[in-house]
């Protein structure tokens, strides 16, 4: 693509300056006033834009976006990516002439050249910051040196990884009053001022009314980036994606140009700028057309672990994106419908639009294995978003080690929503109403309350149902207020402090102990499992006979640390745990392959988001687990979230035509209330299906790895469990290396033998499917293993070979 390509366009000027934000010092803390002028100096630099506006968010009003906070008693605020304030004027607005420059991709690749050095000099800035003098005490300066390092280390310029993909020509400067019928990103609602929400544009600028600061009829542009860049004077050389005034990049169309006279994709070779495309939106004599350099981004090889889609995110997936923090989403989405990608820069949209609340309270990512978090934990950094925790639901739940299994119909039940009404029974049990008064000896006063007022006062807190922990705690409290009440009667006066002495009594201590004891987690979940009696006293009415037996250990533990747990026995200890003490809430959560957790599992991840919101993500027709649901209400009441809004995810961009059609012949089996995924890839993939003698298959599928290999980009050869060993002896035979799921692919060993139950969430550019009848009849039903074998069908990117033995099944026959 040359300058011919251009057509008209328009000269390209740096965007309006965010100047500097004032360094916050509280006057309550005792630094010297050279101290405070000292640290404003320090930063000033280093604060170049204005607090963060209120993003655009579909369906909640999202609060004012700040930076991130600073610790207790020093308040500094370090450079953030933040969103444009007012631009100034093009004097030549887009479209009313020819481009002068003869080669406009050189224009562009100097804006790059340029906003490459402006990143490295905020680095330098935020490195050459001394922070010696000007801190409180030596926590504030560990706690600020360690944002600084992580600032520093956000502001990294990755070799390969573009700086901005794209650019808007705005008609008029965002933010800004519009002539009657202008549409396009505006300020807070019922203002006219610009976007960020504080004073934009040049210093002339400021101080006049918005809609002077720039002239209406004029162009501005901007350059869509990964993060924000700035020049030594505060000018935006590159806008973060995440804001406002970028939303345009991925929702402009030509029926709602959204005020954008032209959008340009950039196309890169690496590192290097090598090609531009353009859509004039208000053009009516341009048609709209599938953008080229999309598709091959698309397209490009998977090699590595997964990356980001921030070029490439499709309108109904911005939607999703930038959906309000106070709402849950839960997603639903077919095999290459991109929505683990979605979820991920919902995060980091989330985190930028909310930072201060999210830093406080906490975000969480939450994955169906550790190879899965493997593959997808540099989408974040790659955002510029470091902070974010990722875990299994295993790991949420690591109270003991588990070193056992279940088999499936036990663990079925265990999983089952009915246990938490068991444990519910059972820890309660151990609260036993009084046979004696109480008497409470203070100087020489006794003091009597008669068994049945501390009776009543046990049978209030049970029917508060409260936590046990919370409760036991509050009973001392109680008991004393009742002795005070009747010193009061004698006529004694006594205060709160009278009130804790008689609390922290011996015989009220003793009371407690024997009426509401403490109770351990693990202990109560241990004697469940092993006394019969027990079980059948608080699963009466809840699980049939037949299930308690189900349940119930052959050969009992002789302790808590010696017990084999399994991983749906420590999902019970965590539910034990927060019926005694309620679990810490975290501000976001994102639960991928949601459709693979027991309702035990769903209310465990539910307390650690009871008061914030989460992202859901999932397959409905990809549920391999026992209890995999079979319904997003179902799902969701056991989240704690039922009224989460449920999306809808039908546009591949993975898979290609052929295999997305090929697999999606088991969806009537597997899930038939379900949309078949429509491929919006312009490849159609290629696809094989070859029998082989079962003798033979072993040197077959080998044989098919080394033809994937010629290729460029990721192999996946997919088996079944039992079979894995087999494969890896005869690939280590043919002199093939080959990696373990969750091991990065590079240039010299791109082949990766990946286990059945391992396959989700992961994708290759090449896979071979070993004997689909393995793989079905390793799962316990066949409805099972044809929704594992829809896994595996749907992992490539480029390619499909699948080669078998044994007959394949009626569906695909």
């Amino acid at each position: 693509m040359g300058p011919e390509d251009v057509g008209e366009g328009k000269t390209l000027r740096p965007p309006t300056p965010h100047r500097v934000n004032s360094t916050l010092l509280p006057a309550s803390l005792p630094w010297s006033a050279a101290a405070r002028t000292e640290t404003g100096r320090l930063f000033a630099r280093a604060n170049a834009h204005p607090p963060h506006p209120r993003p655009a968010a579909r369906r909640h009003p999202a609060p004012s976006c700040a930076p991130p906070p600073a610790p207790a008693g020093l308040f500094v605020t370090l450079p953030e990516a933040v969103p444009v304030s007012t631009p100034p004027a093009d004097p030549h607005p887009a479209g009313t002439r020819a481009d002068p420059d003869p080669d406009p991709l050189a224009r562009e690749q100097a804006h790059l050249t340029a906003s490459r050095t402006a990143l490295r000099a905020m680095r330098e800035d935020v490195e050459s910051l001394d922070i010696r003098d000007v801190t409180a005490n030596w926590v504030n300066a560990e706690v600020l040196q360690r944002q600084m390092e992580a600032r520093i280390k956000a502001l990294a310029d990755l070799a390969h990884t573009p700086l901005f993909f794209g650019r808007l020509d705005y008609r008029h400067a965002p933010g800004l009053k519009r002539p009657a019928g202008a549409e396009g990103p505006e300020g807070p609602e019922g203002s006219d001022g610009p976007l960020t929400g504080s004073p934009g544009g040049t210093a002339a600028d400021r101080g006049r009314p918005a809609d002077q600061a720039v002239n209406a009829d004029e162009a501005t542009a901007l350059y869509i980036g990964r993060r924000h860049v700035h020049d030594a004077d505060g000018d935006p050389m590159v806008i973060d994606w995440r804001a406002p005034v970028s939303q345009p990049f991925y929702q402009a169309s030509k029926k709602n140009p959204m005020d954008v006279v032209l959008r340009r994709r950039f196309g890169y070779t690496g590192g290097d700028l090598t090609a531009y495309e353009d859509e004039h939106l208000t053009d009516p004599a341009e048609a709209v057309r599938t953008s080229r350099l999309l598709q091959q981004e698309i397209e490009r090889p998977r090699v590595g672990p997964m990356r980001d889609i921030v070029a490439t995110i499709q309108p109904e997936q911005d939607e999703i994106v930038r959906s309000g923090l106070t709402g849950t989403v839960c997603v639903q989405g077919g095999p290459g419908t991109g929505k683990t990608a979605v979820g991920l820069h919902r995060v980091a949209y989330l985190l930028y639009a909310h930072r201060e609340r999210l830093a406080r309270t906490g975000t969480l990512v939450i994955g169906p294995n550790a190879s899965f978090l493997r593959y997808i934990e540099q989408v974040l950094p790659a955002l510029g978003e470091l902070e974010v925790k990722q875990a299994t639901v295993g790991e949420l739940v690591g109270q003991v080690p588990v070193r056992g299994t279940d088999d499936p119909a036990a663990a079925l039940v265990k999983g089952d929503a009915r246990m938490a009404e068991v444990l519910r029974r059972a820890l309660r049990s151990h609260v036993t109403p009084p046979r004696e008064p109480l008497v409470v000896v203070r100087g020489s006063r006794r003091w009597r309350i008669p068994a049945h007022e501390v009776a009543e006062i046990v049978d209030e807190l049970l029917a508060r149902d409260i936590r046990y922990g919370a409760a036991r705690d509050a009973l001392p409290q109680r008991i004393a207020h009742a002795v005070l009440v009747r010193m009061e009667h004698s006529g004694e006066a006594p205060d709160d402090r009278v009130q804790d002495a008689v609390a922290r009594n011996a015989a009220v201590k003793a009371a407690v102990k024997a009426v509401w004891p403490a109770v351990d987690p693990a202990k109560l979940v241990l004697r469940l499992l092993t006394d019969g009696d027990f079980l059948a006293a608080h699963a009466g009415g809840l699980l049939s006979e037949q299930e308690q037996k189900t349940i119930l250990w052959a050969k009992p533990a002789r302790s808590v640390k010696s017990a084999p747990w399994s991983a749906a026995d420590a999902v019970l200890i965590d539910e034990a745990s927060d019926l005694v003490a309620r679990t810490p809430s975290l501000g976001h959560v994102v639960l991928d392959e949601a459709q693979d957790l027991s309702p035990m599992q769903y209310r465990a991840v539910g307390r650690r988001c009871s008061t914030g919101s989460a992202t859901v993500l999932g397959d409905l027709a990809q549920g391999t687990t026992p209890w995999a649901t079979e319904s997003w209400d179902e799902a969701l009441a056991h989240l704690g979230k039922p009224d989460a809004l449920v999306e809808e995810l039908t546009a591949g961009f993975r898979v290609p035509r052929e295999v997305i059609a090929y697999a999606s012949r088991l969806l009537p089996a597997i899930a038939p209330q379900l949309t078949e995924v429509a491929s919006v890839r312009e490849s159609p993939g290629s696809l094989e299906v070859r029998r082989a003698a079962p003798e033979e298959l072993t040197d077959a599928v080998v044989d098919a790895c080394r033809a994937a290999l010629r290729h460029e980009g990721s192999i996946g050869l997919i088996a079944a469990d039992v079979r894995v060993p087999v494969l890896a002896r005869a690939l280590a035979s043919a002199g093939l290396a080959h990696l373990a799921p969750g091991e990065e692919t590079t240039l010299a060993t791109r082949l990766t033998l990946v286990p059945a139950s391992l396959a989700k969430g992961l994708e290759y550019d090449y896979v071979v499917v070993d004997e689909p009848e393995a793989i079905i009849t390793g799962e316990p039903d066949e409805r099972t293993g044809l929704r594992r074998l829809y896994v595996c069908l749907t992992r490539a990117v480029s390619g499909l070979t699948v080669l078998h033995g044994a007959a394949l099944p009626p569906q695909l026959a």
